[in-house]
């Protein structure tokens, strides 16, 4: 049989690729840096300018409905989901909801009042199952020895998951409610329950800086307990769920 020689690469291909790959890493890294940073924003805010980038992803253009009006908002959204229009979405916005009035709340509306639901109940069950795996339980035989990953089926099989739906249907009872008097025009924020009994949002300069952080960690967490739940059943269900 007849040898081969294998082929030299060209130098200016593998130079313009090395290129290429630097440039999508580089970009990649910058999104992910700025869309947990707040953003420059100009006396135009609350308005996006035609051929504007999006400061979280500046190879594309800025979505329409990120127009920096949201505290956070870094104008992060490639698949467009800020620009659906709300009447088209009945399987999320309830059809009653958008006819209620006659301009309905727009899209990013909705999302951030989902986004900060979620944030805010996954900071709280990553302290939980924290809690839990840590071997810090409620007083009790049935509680004993239970990990956040085996409370579910333990809490069916004792009758206490009906205290939590309860209370669940109470939290969405308050929630539609805020939604509800938006909707007729009360100016309510998304997520604003006017709970601060402390009185830290008093201050107008402190109100921002809280909300900042707040929706910087509900980000956050609901990344790190996808995270956490993946290591518990994957590695092991005792914190810290390194398995050793």
């Amino acid at each position: 049989d007849r040898l081969v020689a294998p082929r030299r690469r060209d130098p200016a291909t593998s130079r313009t690729a090395r290129t290429m790959m630097r440039t999508i890493v580089l970009a990649l890294c910058a999104a992910s840096a700025t869309a947990f940073a707040p953003s420059a924003r100009s006396a135009t805010r609350g308005m996006v300018s035609m051929g504007a980038k999006s400061a979280a992803i500046p190879f594309l253009p800025q979505p329409a409905g990120c127009d920096g009006t949201l505290v956070g908002d870094v104008g992060f959204d490639p698949l467009g989901l800020s620009s659906i229009d709300p009447k088209s979405l009945p399987q999320i916005i309830p059809e009653a909801a958008v006819q209620s009035a006659a301009e309905p709340l727009p899209t990013m509306y909705w999302m951030r009042e989902a986004e900060l639901k979620h944030g805010r109940l996954c900071m709280l069950a990553i302290v939980g199952c924290i809690t839990v795996d840590s071997g810090i339980h409620f007083p009790g035989a049935k509680y004993e020895g239970l990990s956040s990953i085996a409370a579910h089926d333990a809490m069916v099989d004792s009758g206490n998951m009906g205290f939590l739906f309860t209370m669940v249907g109470i939290i969405e009872l308050i929630s539609g409610t805020g939604i509800a008097a938006a909707q007729a025009g009360s100016d309510r924020e998304p997520g604003d329950f006017a709970l601060d009994p402390l009185k830290f949002c008093a201050d107008p300069e402190l109100k921002a800086k809280y909300k900042l952080a707040e929706i910087t960690h509900a980000r956050l967490a609901m990344i790190a307990f996808s995270g956490l739940i993946t290591q518990a059943v994957g590695v092991s269900d005792q914190f810290p769920y390194v398995g050793f």
